[in-house]
C-alpha cells in the first residue's frame, strides 16, 4: 500500500475539499445532531478527515468511522482457516442496523482495487460474500429501503488508479483517476452544490416524463439483447435527490447520471447482453450473457469470471431477478469521458443498466406506506444482493410499451428519443 506525505499526494486538494463538503451536503444533507456512519479503505483517509471536518461543521452528532484494508483482507484468503469464510461480522453489522434504525446517516466510500480478489479461491470469495450478504441484510433493507439518508462517493486509491490507467507511473495514474472522479462528480466547477442542483432538476424532468407514460413494460434491443422487462405494478421512476423516510432530500450516488425503477420480478424475458464488465468483490466478470425465463435466470454465461457469476446467482431465489432498471444516455459525462473505471458506482453511470437482486421499495407510489408483503404482491424483488451491471450502449434501441400493447421510444442508438 502506497502513503504519501500532503506534500507528495498527486491528489488535488481543493477539489478533495469540495467533494468532502458536497459529500455532507449534498450526498447526505447532514442534519444537526445527527450521526454518521462513515466505511472506507485505510488509503482513503486524506477524504475521511474532510468528510469529518464538514461533518461536524454541519453539526453532526458523532462521527463513526470503519477502515478496510487490501492486504488484511488478502491475508484471510492467504492464511485463514477455511470454516473462517462461512463468517461474517454479524455484531458490527447488527450495529451499524441499530445505528440505522436510530436515524444514523450512512456514507460509504468507494476505492477498493476491483481486482484485489481475481487471484484467490472463487469458492471463498463467494463463501465470504455470502456471510457477509447474510449479516448485512438488516441494514442492508434499511439503506435500500430509503430509511435513512445516504450516499456512496469515491477515492483514487493507487492500486484502482494503477488498473485503470496501467500505462503511467503511480503519481501520474492516482492524478489522472482523481481528476476523473472530481468530473464525473461535479466538484470540478466553482460552485458545485449550485451544479448538483441544477443537475437535480433535469434528472427530476426526465423521472416525471416516464411516470407521466405509465409504460408496462419496456424492450431492450441490440447486439446480443431482445429483452422485455416489465415493470412492477404501481412503479415510480426516480432519479437524482431523493427523500428518505427521515424526510430528508439526500443524493445517494455521487455521481449519477440515471433515471430508475423497480422491475416486476415475475415479468422479464428475452436474453441480454453486458457492454462493459462488471467488478463484483475484487473479481473482473466480463461479457455477461444470460437469458430469462418468467423474469427468472435460467442461463448465464461470461467470457470471465464465469463461475464467480454463477455462484452470485445462486445466493438466493432472488438473486436471479431483478431489482432495478435504470436508463442512461450513452453521451453522459462518464461516458463521455472513455474511462472505464471498473467501478460500478461510475460505470454504471456510462451506460443502461440493470441489477440483479434486492429492489428498491422507494420505486414504488406511495413506497413509504408499502409492506414488504405489499411490494412483493406489485412485483418487487428480495435478495441478499443488489449487483449493477452495464447493459447499453450506441447500438441499443429502447422502446416503452403500454398496457394496450401501443410503443413509445424511449431511446434510439443509445440517446433519449
Amino acid at each position: 500500500m502506497t502513503f504519501m506525505p500532503p506534500s507528495q499526494n498527486p491528489v488535488d486538494p481543493v477539489h478533495l475539499e469540495k467533494l468532502a463538503e458536497v459529500a455532507v451536503k449534498v450526498g447526505l444533507q447532514l442534519q444537526k445532531g445527527q450521526d454518521l456512519v462513515i466505511t472506507a479503505p485505510v488509503v482513503a483517509l486524506p477524504l475521511v478527515r474532510l468528510i469529518t471536518k464538514h461533518a461536524y461543521m454541519a453539526g453532526a452528532g458523532l462521527v463513526s468511522t470503519f477502515y478496510a484494508d487490501e492486504e488484511t483482507t488478502l491475508a484471510r484468503y492467504e492464511y485463514g482457516p477455511d470454516e473462517s469464510f462461512d463468517r461474517a461480522a454479524g455484531w458490527l453489522y447488527d450495529g451499524m442496523a441499530k445505528a440505522y434504525a436510530n436515524g444514523s446517516a450512512r456514507l460509504a466510500v468507494a476505492g477498493d482495487n476491483p481486482m484485489l480478489l481475481s487471484a484467490q479461491d472463487p469458492a471463498k470469495v463467494a463463501r465470504a460474500n455470502r456471510a457477509n450478504s447474510a449479516a448485512y441484510k438488516p441494514a442492508l433493507e434499511k439503506i435500500s429501503n430509503f430509511e435513512i439518508n445516504w450516499n456512496i462517493i469515491a477515492y483514487p486509491n493507487p492500486s484502482w488508479a494503477k488498473l485503470v490507467f496501467p500505462d503511467d507511473p503511480e503519481p501520474i495514474a492516482i492524478a489522472k483517476l482523481a481528476k476523473a472522479i472530481f468530473a464525473a462528480s461535479r466538484v470540478d466547477v466553482p460552485d458545485p452544490v449550485a451544479a448538483w442542483a441544477e443537475h437535480n432538476a433535469n434528472l427530476h424532468k426526465r423521472s416525471a416524463w416516464l411516470n407521466g407514460q405509465r409504460f408496462a413494460s419496456l424492450h431492450f434491443r441490440g447486439p446480443g439483447t431482445d429483452l422485455t422487462v416489465g415493470l412492477a405494478d404501481g412503479h415510480e421512476w426516480m432519479g437524482g435527490a431523493s427523500t428518505s423516510k427521515l424526510g430528508i432530500v439526500c443524493n445517494p450516488n455521487i455521481p449519477t447520471e440515471e433515471v430508475f425503477t423497480t422491475p416486476h420480478a415475475l415479468r422479464v424475458e428475452g436474453h441480454v447482453s453486458s457492454t462493459k464488465p462488471l467488478s463484483h468483490q475484487g473479481t473482473l466478470i466480463d461479457n455477461i450473457q444470460v437469458r430469462f425465463e418468467g423474469g427468472r435466470i435460467v442461463e448465464a454465461k461470461a467470457s470471465r469470471g464465469e463461475e464467480v457469476l454463477n455462484k452470485v446467482l445462486d445466493t438466493d431465489e432472488g438473486a436471479r431477478r431483478l431489482g432495478e432498471v435504470a436508463l442512461v444516455p450513452h453521451s453522459s459525462p462518464i461516458s463521455a469521458s472513455g474511462v472505464l473505471f471498473y467501478n460500478t458506482l461510475f460505470d454504471e453511470n456510462a451506460s443502461c443498466h440493470i441489477a440483479l437482486g434486492q429492489c428498491y421499495s422507494k420505486c414504488f407510489l406511495d413506497g413509504a406506506k408499502l409492506s414488504q408483503e405489499q411490494i412483493k404482491a406489485q412485483g418487487g424483488n428480495s435478495s441478499l444482493i443488489h449487483i449493477d451491471w452495464m447493459i447499453g450502449s450506441d447500438k441499443v434501441d429502447i422502446d416503452g410499451i403500454k398496457p394496450d400493447g401501443s410503443r413509445v421510444p424511449v431511446m434510439r442508438q443509445g440517446e433519449w428519443a
